[in-house]
């Protein structure tokens, strides 16, 4: 069993490059399937540590693969390199210098990190019974289709055949230095929807000779907060939002059509297909009560509910708490969505947080905040967890 103190030990040589690495992408942030320089990076940074380099792996993913000297299974580690369309409002040195973008939800970190680990396996490569793939994945940000499914249908998955898969996510709802997981299901299934209510437009003084869409679309509004309250069993986590709504011009003109924009968040695949059937029926009813049409349309491609195998994940529950310096717990899910779910639908793994919230360095905004920060001190840790969870789970 390879012992936690040495890789936190070795790590140390590395740190400060982990860190420059990380502040170099934040300065230089990308977004969804533009990661061109991001990629670039790490390509030179895996070919200097002597591994396998292919780039352009579904778009400008990158991937990198170590032998071990002796046969065992195969282990993917993935780190997600987009950015997200938010102007910074730090005040660091290192702060984004690309107008209207920013790394505020860790991903420059998880690429560090990761590149960390690959730094600490190389070292380590005697010890290795298998073959790690580290995956850099691009364009988890997009939402719908993003870049784990390309980099799959491109094989990642396969030549050799992942036997388990894990992935770790900087996160500021945790105290730093804390890893946070679960069995099960860990993060929803973000599904986007787009509601368009036609009526028959016409002057505001005279309603009755109109079919107001306006109107109309404040019933579908509360009709679908009912789905909530009355439709969905009242145990499981569930969330449906009317985000948008746009519709007319002119105080006095009674427009012919509006449009609202909203998101569906479960954990449950079957609660899934319910609410999107009740969102139909809810929105069909009430337009064809008030003489109205309807187009419904949900996202294509929207992510699975992200699910920890349970067995492996009470294996990283006991390797996590053998890292000097750390705490683990079990967190409660949440209703963010994850691209990382499809790879866990083609291997066993787990998806983990490690925790960045530290008043004392002024780390207390959360994840998309334009003023997101990281407490540098725990990317050492992602780095030491990565390595420790490749070279354990690898062995036969």
């Amino acid at each position: 069993m390879v012992d936690p103190k040495v890789l936190l030990k070795d790590i140390l040589k590395y740190e400060d490059e982990i860190i420059k690495i990380r502040r170099y992408i934040h300065e230089n942030p990308e977004l969804s399937y533009k990661e061109f320089n991001t990629a670039k990076l790490v390509a030179k940074k895996l070919r200097e540590l002597g591994i396998k380099v292919k780039e352009g792996v579904g778009g400008t993913g990158v991937v990198g693969i170590l032998e071990g000297d002796k046969k065992g299974k195969v282990v993917a580690l993935r780190a997600d390199m987009d950015a997200l369309p938010i102007q910074e409002k730090t005040d660091f040195e290192f702060r984004s210098k690309v107008s209207g973008v920013m790394h505020a939800c860790g991903h420059d970190t998880h690429v560090a990190m990761l590149l960390g680990a690959a730094m600490l396996l190389t070292e380590h490569k005697n010890e290795l019974e298998g073959t790690i793939k580290f995956l850099f994945q691009p364009a988890e940000e997009h939402g719908g289709k993003g870049g784990a499914k390309p980099m799959i249908e491109d094989g990642v998955m396969e030549n050799p055949k992942v036997d388990y898969v894990f992935g770790l996510h900087i996160s500021g709802d945790h105290p730093s230095g804390t890893f946070a997981l679960r069995q099960g299901a860990l993060m929803a299934a973000p599904d986007a929807f787009k509601i368009r209510v036609i009526g028959k437009g016409g002057h505001g003084s005279q309603p009755d000779k109109t079919v107001d869409p306006i109107f109309i679309s404040a019933h579908i509004i509360m009709g679908l907060h009912g789905i909530t309250s009355r439709m969905i069993d009242q145990t499981q986590p569930f969330v449906i939002s009317v985000c948008s709504i746009h519709s007319g011009s002119k105080d006095n003109i009674i427009p012919d059509e509006a449009i609202m924009e909203g998101t569906i968040r479960t954990l449950d695949e079957d609660i899934r297909a319910t609410a999107k059937s009740h969102v139909r029926k809810i929105v069909e009813g009430i337009c064809k009560t008030y003489g109205a049409s309807s187009e419904i349309d949900f996202m294509e491609d929207a992510y699975p509910v992200t699910i920890n195998d349970p067995e492996v994940t009470e294996k990283v529950f006991r390797l996590l708490k053998r890292i000097p310096g750390t705490e683990v717990k079990e967190c409660n899910p949440i209703l963010g969505g994850e691209d990382f779910s499809r790879f866990l639908q083609r291997a066993p793994g787990t998806f983990y947080f490690l925790g960045t919230l530290n008043p004392k360095k002024g780390c207390i905004y959360p994840n998309h905040s334009s003023q997101f920060s990281v407490d540098e001190d725990v990317l050492k840790y992602g780095s030491v967890s990565l390595a420790l969870l490749a070279l354990e789970f690898c062995q036969r």
